[in-house]
Protein backbone atom coordinates (compact mmCIF):
# COMPACT_ATOMS: atom_id res chain seq x y z
CA UNK A 1 0.00 0.00 0.00
CA UNK A 2 1.44 3.55 -0.95
CA UNK A 3 -0.61 7.03 -0.73
CA UNK A 4 1.51 9.99 -1.78
CA UNK A 5 -0.28 13.79 -1.33
CA UNK A 6 1.37 16.89 -2.71
CA UNK A 7 1.07 19.94 -0.10
CA UNK A 8 2.70 22.70 -2.39
CA UNK A 9 6.54 23.57 -3.24
CA UNK A 10 8.89 20.32 -3.10
CA UNK A 11 6.75 18.88 -0.05
CA UNK A 12 4.57 15.88 -0.62
CA UNK A 13 3.76 13.10 2.18
CA UNK A 14 4.52 9.40 1.48
CA UNK A 15 2.52 6.77 3.45
CA UNK A 16 3.16 3.16 3.60
CA UNK A 17 1.46 0.45 6.29
CA UNK A 18 4.38 1.32 8.61
CA UNK A 19 5.85 4.47 7.26
CA UNK A 20 5.39 8.29 6.86
CA UNK A 21 7.89 10.18 5.10
CA UNK A 22 7.51 13.71 5.04
CA UNK A 23 9.81 15.18 1.62
CA UNK A 24 10.57 18.97 2.53
CA UNK A 25 8.43 19.92 5.22
CA UNK A 26 9.56 23.23 5.58
CA UNK A 27 6.67 24.92 3.64
CA UNK A 28 7.59 28.24 4.76
CA UNK A 29 10.09 29.27 2.37
CA UNK A 30 6.51 29.10 -0.04
CA UNK A 31 4.81 31.20 2.32
CA UNK A 32 2.47 27.95 3.95
CA UNK A 33 2.90 26.72 7.37
CA UNK A 34 5.60 24.24 7.85
CA UNK A 35 4.41 20.65 8.02
CA UNK A 36 4.87 18.46 11.33
CA UNK A 37 7.15 15.81 11.38
CA UNK A 38 6.90 14.70 15.58
CA UNK A 39 7.26 10.65 15.22
CA UNK A 40 7.32 10.33 11.14
CA UNK A 41 10.03 10.44 8.74
CA UNK A 42 11.84 13.84 7.91
CA UNK A 43 13.43 13.16 4.32
CA UNK A 44 15.12 16.38 2.83
CA UNK A 45 16.72 17.08 -0.34
CA UNK A 46 18.36 19.92 0.93
CA UNK A 47 19.23 21.31 4.15
CA UNK A 48 16.77 24.49 3.85
CA UNK A 49 13.76 22.78 3.47
CA UNK A 50 14.43 21.09 6.77
CA UNK A 51 12.21 21.82 9.87
CA UNK A 52 14.61 19.36 12.02
CA UNK A 53 12.06 18.88 15.05
CA UNK A 54 13.92 16.64 17.56
CA UNK A 55 10.86 14.58 17.79
CA UNK A 56 10.79 13.19 14.24
CA UNK A 57 11.54 9.44 13.87
CA UNK A 58 14.30 9.88 12.11
CA UNK A 59 15.93 12.68 10.12
CA UNK A 60 17.45 12.21 6.53
CA UNK A 61 19.07 15.27 4.91
CA UNK A 62 22.23 13.03 3.47
CA UNK A 63 23.60 10.40 0.54
CA UNK A 64 23.73 6.97 2.34
CA UNK A 65 21.67 3.95 2.84
CA UNK A 66 18.58 4.05 5.09
CA UNK A 67 15.98 1.47 6.75
CA UNK A 68 12.85 3.07 8.13
CA UNK A 69 9.99 1.33 9.13
CA UNK A 70 8.90 -1.15 5.39
CA UNK A 71 10.91 1.17 3.27
CA UNK A 72 14.51 1.18 1.76
CA UNK A 73 15.91 4.54 1.56
CA UNK A 74 19.12 5.24 -1.02
CA UNK A 75 20.23 8.91 -0.88
CA UNK A 76 22.26 10.24 -4.48
CA UNK A 77 24.16 13.25 -3.97
CA UNK A 78 23.47 15.46 -6.82
CA UNK A 79 24.21 19.30 -7.36
CA UNK A 80 21.87 21.73 -6.54
CA UNK A 81 20.50 24.08 -9.36
CA UNK A 82 22.15 27.39 -8.25
CA UNK A 83 25.39 25.76 -8.11
CA UNK A 84 28.24 25.05 -10.59
CA UNK A 85 29.35 21.14 -11.82
CA UNK A 86 32.72 22.02 -9.72
CA UNK A 87 30.83 22.64 -6.92
CA UNK A 88 30.27 20.43 -3.72
CA UNK A 89 27.07 18.22 -4.34
CA UNK A 90 24.55 19.94 -1.38
CA UNK A 91 21.39 18.01 -2.38
CA UNK A 92 20.34 14.70 -2.25
CA UNK A 93 18.04 12.97 -4.72
CA UNK A 94 16.06 9.37 -2.82
CA UNK A 95 14.91 6.18 -4.08
CA UNK A 96 12.55 4.88 -1.73
CA UNK A 97 12.03 1.12 -1.73
CA UNK A 98 8.42 0.02 -0.17
CA UNK A 99 7.07 -3.48 -0.98
CA UNK A 100 6.92 -3.99 -4.40
CA UNK A 101 7.04 0.17 -5.64
CA UNK A 102 9.80 2.27 -5.75
CA UNK A 103 9.72 5.77 -5.72
CA UNK A 104 12.87 8.43 -6.64
CA UNK A 105 12.07 12.06 -5.20
CA UNK A 106 14.16 14.79 -7.30
CA UNK A 107 14.83 17.78 -5.79
CA UNK A 108 16.22 21.44 -7.14
CA UNK A 109 18.96 19.82 -9.02
CA UNK A 110 21.10 20.76 -12.10
CA UNK A 111 19.75 19.35 -15.15
CA UNK A 112 23.16 17.69 -16.17
CA UNK A 113 21.91 13.96 -14.37
CA UNK A 114 25.03 11.95 -14.57
CA UNK A 115 24.96 8.29 -15.73
CA UNK A 116 26.60 6.74 -12.14
CA UNK A 117 23.39 9.12 -10.44
CA UNK A 118 20.42 7.40 -13.07
CA UNK A 119 22.16 3.96 -12.07
CA UNK A 120 21.59 4.71 -8.60
CA UNK A 121 18.16 5.85 -9.03
CA UNK A 122 17.80 2.55 -10.82
CA UNK A 123 14.72 1.32 -11.96
CA UNK A 124 11.80 3.38 -10.76
CA UNK A 125 7.96 2.81 -10.67
CA UNK A 126 6.71 6.47 -9.42
CA UNK A 127 9.00 9.83 -9.96
CA UNK A 128 8.48 12.69 -8.04
CA UNK A 129 10.36 15.96 -10.09
CA UNK A 130 10.02 19.93 -9.61
CA UNK A 131 9.05 21.20 -12.87
CA UNK A 132 8.89 25.13 -12.69
CA UNK A 133 12.17 26.29 -13.71
CA UNK A 134 13.24 29.79 -14.05
CA UNK A 135 16.56 28.67 -12.88
CA UNK A 136 15.28 27.38 -9.72
CA UNK A 137 13.91 23.76 -10.74
CA UNK A 138 14.24 21.95 -13.64
CA UNK A 139 12.22 23.77 -16.51
CA UNK A 140 9.88 21.52 -18.52
CA UNK A 141 11.69 20.42 -21.09
CA UNK A 142 14.87 19.13 -19.01
CA UNK A 143 12.06 17.43 -16.36
CA UNK A 144 10.61 16.08 -19.49
CA UNK A 145 14.10 14.88 -20.08
CA UNK A 146 14.78 13.35 -17.00
CA UNK A 147 11.48 11.68 -17.05
CA UNK A 148 12.36 9.79 -20.21
CA UNK A 149 15.82 8.90 -19.12
CA UNK A 150 14.18 6.99 -15.85
CA UNK A 151 11.41 5.58 -17.77
CA UNK A 152 8.78 5.49 -14.60
CA UNK A 153 4.67 4.27 -15.15
CA UNK A 154 4.35 7.48 -13.05
CA UNK A 155 5.30 10.99 -12.87
CA UNK A 156 3.94 13.23 -10.30
CA UNK A 157 5.18 16.64 -10.65
CA UNK A 158 5.60 19.68 -7.99
CA UNK A 159 6.85 22.99 -7.62
CA UNK A 160 5.19 25.09 -9.83
CA UNK A 161 3.21 28.23 -10.53
CA UNK A 162 0.48 27.82 -7.82
CA UNK A 163 -1.28 31.95 -6.63
CA UNK A 164 -1.57 30.18 -2.83
CA UNK A 165 2.69 30.17 -2.67
CA UNK A 166 5.22 33.09 -2.69
CA UNK A 167 8.09 31.21 -4.50
CA UNK A 168 11.41 33.28 -5.12
CA UNK A 169 10.90 33.30 -8.70
CA UNK A 170 8.49 33.04 -10.68
CA UNK A 171 6.86 29.03 -11.99
CA UNK A 172 5.64 27.75 -15.00
CA UNK A 173 2.17 26.50 -14.53
CA UNK A 174 1.93 22.65 -14.37
CA UNK A 175 0.49 22.45 -17.93
CA UNK A 176 3.65 23.81 -19.34
CA UNK A 177 5.55 20.36 -18.09
CA UNK A 178 2.51 18.06 -19.10
CA UNK A 179 2.62 19.41 -23.08
CA UNK A 180 6.40 19.17 -23.16
CA UNK A 181 6.01 15.92 -21.99
CA UNK A 182 3.21 14.85 -23.72
CA UNK A 183 2.12 11.78 -21.62
CA UNK A 184 -1.89 10.86 -20.52
CA UNK A 185 -2.71 13.13 -17.61
CA UNK A 186 -4.67 12.23 -14.74
CA UNK A 187 -5.72 14.40 -12.22
CA UNK A 188 -6.34 13.43 -8.55
CA UNK A 189 -6.26 14.50 -4.82
CA UNK A 190 -4.40 11.70 -3.82
CA UNK A 191 -2.28 8.94 -5.85
CA UNK A 192 -3.38 5.72 -3.86
CA UNK A 193 -1.56 2.10 -5.03
CA UNK A 194 -2.47 -1.34 -3.11
CA UNK A 195 0.04 -2.64 -5.12
CA UNK A 196 2.09 -3.04 -8.47
CA UNK A 197 -0.71 -4.07 -10.20
CA UNK A 198 -1.98 -0.80 -9.86
CA UNK A 199 0.41 0.81 -11.88
CA UNK A 200 -0.50 2.15 -15.93
CA UNK A 201 0.86 -0.01 -18.66
CA UNK A 202 2.19 3.27 -19.92
CA UNK A 203 3.76 6.51 -18.85
CA UNK A 204 1.14 8.59 -16.99
CA UNK A 205 1.32 12.30 -15.29
CA UNK A 206 -0.77 12.04 -12.08
CA UNK A 207 -1.10 15.94 -11.38
CA UNK A 208 -1.83 15.75 -7.36
CA UNK A 209 -4.30 18.97 -6.20
CA UNK A 210 -2.75 20.66 -3.22
CA UNK A 211 -3.60 19.69 -0.24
Amino acid sequence: MLDIEYKGGNTVIVNTKKTTLMVDPRLSVVGLKDIKTKDEVELVTESRFAVENSEARIIIDQPGEYEVGDCTIHGVAATRHIDTPESEQLSTMYRIECGELTVAIVGNVAPEITDSQLEALGMVDILIVPVGGYGYTLDATSAASLVRKIEPKIVIPVHYADDALKYEVPQDTVEVFERELGAPVEKSSKLKLKSANGLPVALTVYELARS
